[in-house]
C-alpha cells in the first residue's frame, strides 16, 4: 500500500550516506524506509568533491526509498556536518529616539539583519540567539520590555560557501528537491540531550569517520561549535601501517581496539604478550595494536578537551559530556577521556535511547545512525508527492418544470466543459510521478555514462602514457646499444693499433 504522509531525509557522511523516511507518532519515530551507501568516493570530511558520483548516489537512494514506500518523494531534508562548520558571534544593535517597548516584530527585524552579516567566504546555515541587552540589562526574552537601546547577540553557525553550493548542485543534478539543509550536530543535540542537560551545561561530542564535532550547550542555548579534522578513519589508517588493508584494519580496531589498554594491563603479566588473529591468518600482539590506537585516540581526546576549554564552558558542564557517533564505539574511550579531562560525568549515546519503531532491523544499535534519525526528527513538512484534489462537479439544476402560458423551449444539450479537465486531472498525478521518476533515472544513467566516459578517457591516457614510456625506454635502449657499439669499435681500433705498434718494435 502506498504511503502518502512521511518525512524523507538524507545525511551526508564521510564514510556513508544514509537515507530514511518516516514520521513522528506520540513521541516516537516511525521508520518506514531506510537505505545507505558508501560515500568515500565523493565526500571527504563532510564536503562533496565529486558532484557526478554524489548525484548518482542521491538518485539511487531516493529511488530505493520510493520502492519501499511505494510512493514518490517530492523533497528531502539534508543533514550536513564537516570540517568547515564553526560558530561566529555577531552583535546587532538598534537605538530608539525615545523609550520604546520591544515587540516581536523588532526582534524579527534585528534577527533578519543578523542573517545579512558578511562572513568571508562563509554562508550562515543556522543561528542560535544568545541573549538580548536592553540598555544595560540582559534578557533571555526581551519582548514587552521598554528601553532606548536594544542589542542582540547571535551565534551564527557557518560553513564554506562551496559546501552548500556543491550540495545544491548535486541534488539539482539528481532531480531531488531540498526541503531544508539541517546542521546534523544541532539536530542531534535537540534530539538526544534532555532539557535538563542542555540547561545545566553539556557537551555533545560526535566521533565521525573523518571529523569529530563538539557542540556545547548551556541554559538551553548553543554556546560553541567546533569540528576537528580527524576521526575514526584516522585511527584505522594508523592501524593499516601494520601492513594490512584499511578494511582489515577497521575490523581489528572494532574487535580488539582499546583506548585504555595500556593503563588497564600495565601490571598484568598475562596480557603483556597476548595476541590477536589478523585477517590474513597471522597473529599480532594486542600491545602493539593498542599502542597505535591508544596514541591516536589520546591525541583526538586531548584536542576535544582543548576545544572545551576554548569554549569557556569547560568548568560549567554540570551535566558532563555525551559521546556519540560510530567512533564512540571504541572500547574504554570514556575512561581515556576521563583521565585527560578530569570530567567525571560521561556517557556514550546509543541509538536505542531515541524511541523508534517500524523498520529498525537495519539500524545498528551503536549510535552510528543517531545523526540520520535526528535529521528525520527535525523535519516538519510532508515530503510525499501529493495528488491535487479533484474538482467537485456541480449538479445540473432540475429542468423539468414548465412555465404555464408559454411554450416549452426545446431542450438544449447540456454542455460539460468539466469532463475533459477532470479526466486530465485524474491522470496528471500519475504522469507527474512517472515523469519525476523518469527524470531521476535519466539523471542517474547520465551520471553513470559520464563516469564510464571519464574512466575510458583515463584508461586512454594511461595507455598513451604507457606507450610513450615504452617508446622512450626503447629509444634509451637503442641509444645505449649504439653507444656500446661505438665503445666496442673504439676498443677494437685501439687494440689493433697497439698490436701493430708492438709488431713494428
Amino acid at each position: 500500500m502506498a504511503t502518502t504522509d512521511f518525512i524523507a531525509a538524507i545525511e551526508l557522511g564521510s564514510s556513508k550516506v544514509s537515507a530514511i523516511a518516516g514520521h513522528r507518532d506520540e513521541g516516537s519515530l516511525i521508520v518506514q524506509a531506510f537505505a545507505t551507501t558508501e560515500s568515500s568516493s565523493f565526500i571527504h570530511k563532510g564536503a562533496i568533491y565529486n558532484i557526478d558520483k554524489a548525484a548518482q548516489a542521491f538518485s539511487s537512494l531516493v529511488s530505493s526509498l520510493e520502492d519501499q514506500l511505494e510512493s514518490a518523494i517530492s523533497k528531502v531534508y539534508v543533514g550536513v556536518g564537516g570540517q568547515s562548520l564553526r560558530t561566529v558571534l555577531n552583535i546587532v544593535s538598534r537605538t530608539f529616539e525615545t523609550e520604546e517597548k520591544i515587540t516581536e516584530e523588532i526582534i524579527n527585524e534585528i534577527s533578519d539583519e543578523n542573517l545579512k552579516a558578511q562572513v568571508s567566504d562563509m554562508v550562515i546555515l543556522d543561528v542560535a540567539p544568545q541573549e538580548f541587552k536592553i540598555d544595560n540589562n540582559q534578557y533571555a526574552d526581551p519582548v514587552g520590555v521598554s528601553g532606548n537601546k536594544l542589542t542582540g547577540h547571535f551565534l551564527n553557525v557557518v560553513a564554506r560557501m562551496h559546501l552548500k553550493a556543491k550540495i545544491e548542485q548535486s541534488f539539482a543534478q539528481a532531480h531531488v528537491q531540498i526541503a531544508d539543509i539541517v546542521v546534523t550536530p544541532l539536530a542531534m543535540a535537540k534530539c538526544v540531550l534532555t532539557e535538563t542537560e542542555m540547561r545545566q551545561g553539556c557537551a555533545l561530542v560526535d566521533f565521525g569517520a573523518d571529523t569529530t564535532t563538539i557542540a556545547v550547550y548551556k541554559n538551553n542555548i548553543l554556546r560553541f561549535l567546533s569540528v576537528l579534522p580527524f576521526g575514526g578513519n584516522t585511527i584505522t589508517h594508523d592501524v593499516s601501517s601494520l601492513r594490512m588493508e584499511d578494511a582489515d584494519a577497521e575490523k581489528l580496531k572494532l574487535k580488539y581496539g582499546d583506548a585504555y589498554y595500556e593503563e588497564q594491563n600495565l601490571d598484568n603479566p598475562q596480557m603483556k604478550h597476548a595476541t590477536c588473529k589478523r585477517m590474513d591468518g597471522g597473529t599480532l600482539e594486542l600491545r602493539v595494536l593498542n599502542e597505535l590506537i591508544g596514541a591516536r585516540a589520546e591525541e583526538i581526546l586531548r584536542n576535544v578537551d582543548n576545544q572545551l576549554k576554548l569554549s569557556g564552558y569547560a568548568d560549567k558542564l554540570y551535566s558532563g559530556v555525551v559521546f556519540t557517533g560510530g567512533g564512540s564505539n571504541l572500547r574504554n574511550l570514556d575512561l581515556a577521556f576521563r583521565k585527560i579531562s578530569k570530567i567525571d560525568r560521561l556517557k556514550t549515546l546509543k541509538y536505542d535511547q531515541i524511541p523508534i519503531r517500524g523498520r529498525v532491523s537495519e539500524l545498528r544499535k551503536d549510535g552510528l545512525y543517531a545523526g540520520i534519525l535526528s535529521v528525520l526528527a527535525s523535519g516538519d513538512e510532508n515530503c510525499a508527492v501529493v495528488a491535487p484534489e479533484l474538482p467537485v462537479e456541480a449538479e445540473n439544476p432540475d429542468s423539468d418544470a414548465i412555465i404555464i402560458g408559454s411554450d416549452p423551449e426545446p431542450e438544449a444539450p447540456v454542455a460539460r466543459p468539466q469532463e475533459m479537465p477532470v479526466e486530465e486531472t485524474r491522470v496528471q498525478p500519475q504522469q507527474d510521478l512517472f515523469s519525476l521518476q523518469q527524470e531521476r533515472e535519466d539523471a542517474r544513467l547520465s551520471a553513470m555514462q559520464r563516469e564510464i566516459e571519464r574512466r575510458e578517457e583515463e584508461q586512454r591516457r594511461r595507455e598513451a602514457a604507457k606507450k610513450k614510456k615504452a617508446e622512450a625506454r626503447a629509444a634509451r635502449e637503442q641509444k645505449t646499444k649504439a653507444r656500446s657499439e661505438k665503445i666496442k669499435k673504439f676498443f677494437e681500433r685501439f687494440t689493433n693499433t697497439l698490436f701493430e705498434d708492438e709488431a713494428t718494435d
